[in-house]
């Protein structure tokens, strides 16, 4: 039998305090996290904003317990995957690849190899495809493949996106009625879909799917849960001053409050596992938001982790993903050459979404004071005497 193994990526993140620095310096390194009109800038940028934003960002780290538990999610949720193939009858050895913090995607890809596996099912995490998250990691992936010639010796396919895979869908509809059904009038709570947000010039320039993507998957949600609710999609987690995809979740909080809304159910439907931005930025700083909007019961459904239904999902997937032709990295959408996230004034600078990020748009100001600084010979450091 050929050796089969499956490629499971996401983002990463810090899994102690003191992590948190180089997390956001591997992060903000990234071209694809910030685009600049010179390259050379890239990683002193990224060493001034992970300097600025070290302690704002372990501050968040320690109210969820001082790091990030996605690495020990992932990596059981990759066992209880292993285990449902062996029931089906599909061997499969399980790798799990981080962009961003340990295990790096480049570790996985070396185990590969070692392992010398003949195909190779590369699984994101991400429901629904973004050329800013599961685009991203194929773009690394496929500069591998092109500089690697033992890579080419695997068979490999992609599974772009499964928002809309019935087994997905139940897990999800499963885990919101469970929420509804603690309620005392379940049929009156307001569900709330809170999607990670990607910049508008994605979906118009680039053609990113994820608009449509999250909105199908909360109209097939909604279908299969099949409750009379009603129900709101808005996005998170955006970041500088471009526009990303609205509504914003805080300002569809502040709208429902003023519309009267008490009952609120949040369903983080573009995250499969708790992290920064279910644990803080949704329990937390969201809660506190629709609190002072007048929602008096905010409740949120959890992530779907290693809910069984969603695990067999995974392992559906895979095995149908094996019995057709391969996806390969060509098949999925890319950014066009030199896409601009903000709208082109003078020049242009970019920041695409990417989980943990936070704003960092004073860091950015900060940069340009230092090299205006740094050319000029005046400025506050030269009156103090560090320059």
């Amino acid at each position: 039998m050929d050796r089969v193994g499956i490629l499971l990526l996401n983002l990463g993140g810090p899994e102690q305090l003191e992590d948190v620095r180089p997390f956001l310096f591997n992060l903000f390194s990234d071209p694809e996290i910030i685009r600049l009109p010179f390259p050379w800038l890239q990683k002193p940028l990224a060493w001034l904003i992970s300097t600025l934003r070290s302690g704002k960002s372990q501050e968040n780290y320690r109210q969820i317990g001082g790091g990030s538990p996605l690495r020990k999610i992932t990596e059981a949720q990759g066992e209880a995957l292993e285990q449902r193939l062996a029931e089906i009858g599909q061997e499969a050895s399980i790798y799990v690849g981080m962009r961003y913090w340990n295990p790096f995607t480049e570790e996985a890809i070396a185990r590969i190899k070692r392992d010398r596996l003949q195909k190779l099912v590369i699984l994101p995490l991400y429901p629904q495809f973004s050329i800013s998250t599961s685009g991203s990691s194929f773009r690394v992936l496929e500069e591998m493949w092109q500089q690697d010639s033992s890579l080419r010796q695997i068979e490999y396919t992609l599974i772009p996106s499964w928002y809309d895979h019935p087994s997905y869908l139940g897990a999800m509809a499963d885990l919101i009625a469970q929420e509804l059904d603690k309620i005392a009038d379940p049929d009156q709570v307001h569900i709330f879909f809170s999607a990670h947000g990607v910049p508008q010039s994605y979906v118009e320039e680039a053609g990113d799917p994820y608009q449509a993507e999250i909105e199908a998957c909360t109209r097939l949600i909604m279908k299969t849960l099949n409750r009379p609710n009603p129900h709101t999609l808005a996005y998170q987690s955006r970041v500088g001053p471009v526009e990303w995809l609205k509504p914003y979740t805080e300002d569809a909080l502040q709208e429902l409050g003023e519309q009267g809304i008490k009952d609120l159910l949040v369903v983080p439907i573009s995250f499969v596992s708790e992290h920064i931005e279910t644990l803080q930025e949704i329990d937390i700083e969201y809660r506190e938001l629709a609190e002072e909007a007048g929602i008096t019961n905010f409740q949120r459904v959890p992530a779907l982790n290693t809910h069984p239904l969603f695990i067999d999902s995974l392992a559906q997937l895979v095995v149908h993903s094996l019995q057709e032709p391969p996806i390969t990295f060509d098949c999925v959408t890319h950014p066009k050459k030199n896409m601009k996230m903000y709208p082109q004034e003078r020049w242009a600078w970019g920041m695409t979404t990417a989980a943990e990020v936070w704003n960092g748009r004073l860091a950015m100001v900060g940069f340009l004071g230092l090299l205006i600084e740094l050319i000029s010979g005046h400025g506050p450091l030269h009156f103090v005497g560090i320059l």
